[in-house]
C-alpha cells in the first residue's frame, strides 16, 4: 500500500502539492469543491506541480458547489450529494465536469459523497438516484474513468445494492473507515465482508460513533478513535487490496500537519 494525503485543488495548487512533498508523502487525492477550478489552466498547473514535486495523484475527489452542505442526520438528508432533487442537476453537471478534469490530469478514479442513499429499493427515490448514477457512470466509462462512492451516509449493503443495480462495471468504493463509524452505519473491518471487492481507494481517518440522534460522531486523529487500524489493514491485505492509503485529517493549521505526520509514521509501521 502507498501512503498518501488529501490536498486541495484551488488557487494555491502549487503550494499544496509542495506541502505534500515536504511531509515526505508521495501520493495524494486531489479534492475540489468549486467548479471554477475544473478548467484547462488548472489542469496544466496541477500536472506541472505534480511532476515537479514527484507526487502521484491517485484520485480526484469531486464535490459540488451548488446548494447547501449540512453534515448531520437531519438537514444532511436534504442537502448532501445527489439525493436532494433540487440540487441534483447542478451537482451532476459538476461531476461530469470533474470527470473531464480527471482525464486532463491523467487520473482514472473520481470520488464523491452521493448522499443518504435510500434503504428501500422499491421506492421512487431509489430508482431516480440509480438512474442518475447510471447516467454519470456511463459518461465516465466512455472516458475510461471509475466512479467511486465515499462511504459514510449509507449502510454497506445499501451501497453494494446500488452498485449492483446501476450495473455499469466501473463503480467502486472509497472506503472511509471513520465515516462508517461517525454516521453510525458499520464497523469498517466488517464492512469489507460486504463490499470489499469494490474498494479501490481508502482513507486513513479515525473517529467515534454518534452519541445522539442528530449529530455525527467526532473525527479524531488516527489512533485516537475507534477504528481498529491494525485489523483493518490486515483485512485489506487478506482481500488483496494494495492501493492507496490516503490520510485525511479534517482540521486546519499546524496541528493538522502534526497529526498527518504522526499518522504517516503510525501507518508505516503497520503496512
Amino acid at each position: 500500500m502507498k501512503l498518501g494525503v488529501i490536498t486541495s485543488l484551488n488557487d494555491n495548487i502549487e503550494k499544496n502539492l509542495a506541502a505534500v512533498h515536504e511531509m515526505g508523502i508521495s501520493t495524494c487525492q486531489l479534492k475540489c469543491w468549486n467548479s471554477r477550478f475544473l478548467c484547462d489552466e488548472f489542469a496544466v498547473r496541477t500536472k506541472a506541480a505534480a511532476l515537479q514535486y514527484g507526487i502521484e495523484i491517485t484520485a480526484f475527489w469531486c464535490g459540488w458547489d451548488g446548494g447547501m452542505n449540512i453534515w448531520n442526520f437531519y438537514e444532511g438528508q436534504l442537502t448532501l450529494g445527489l439525493v436532494p432533487v433540487q440540487y441534483r442537476y447542478e451537482r451532476t453537471k459538476m461531476l461530469i465536469a470533474g470527470g473531464e478534469f480527471a482525464v486532463k490530469i491523467g487520473v482514472t478514479d473520481v470520488i464523491t459523497h452521493v448522499g443518504f442513499l435510500p434503504e428501500n429499493p422499491m421506492c421512487n427515490e431509489y430508482h431516480e438516484i440509480v438512474t442518475t448514477l447510471r447516467y454519470i457512470a456511463k459518461n465516465y466509462k466512455a472516458k475510461g474513468l471509475w466512479f467511486l462512492f465515499e462511504t459514510g451516509q449509507e449502510t454497506p449493503v445499501t451501497l453494494r445494492r446500488v452498485i449492483e443495480d446501476v450495473g455499469t462495471e466501473n463503480l467502486g468504493i472509497n472506503l472511509d473507515p471513520a465515516n462508517l463509524l461517525m454516521y453510525g452505519k458499520a464497523n469498517a473491518v466488517d464492512s469489507l465482508t460486504v463490499f470489499g471487492q469494490y474498494v479501490r481507494n481508502v482513507h486513513a481517518k479515525d473517529g467515534e460513533y454518534p452519541t445522539n440522534g442528530r449529530s455525527l460522531g467526532v473525527e479524531k486523529a488516527v489512533g485516537n478513535g475507534s477504528v481498529n487500524f491494525p485489523a483493518l489493514i490486515k483485512k485489506l491485505k487478506e482481500i488483496g487490496y494494495d492501493g492507496p492509503l490516503t490520510i485525511e485529517r479534517e482540521i486546519s493549521g499546524e496541528k493538522q500537519i502534526q497529526d498527518i505526520i504522526a499518522t504517516k509514521e503510525f501507518l508505516s509501521s503497520l503496512i
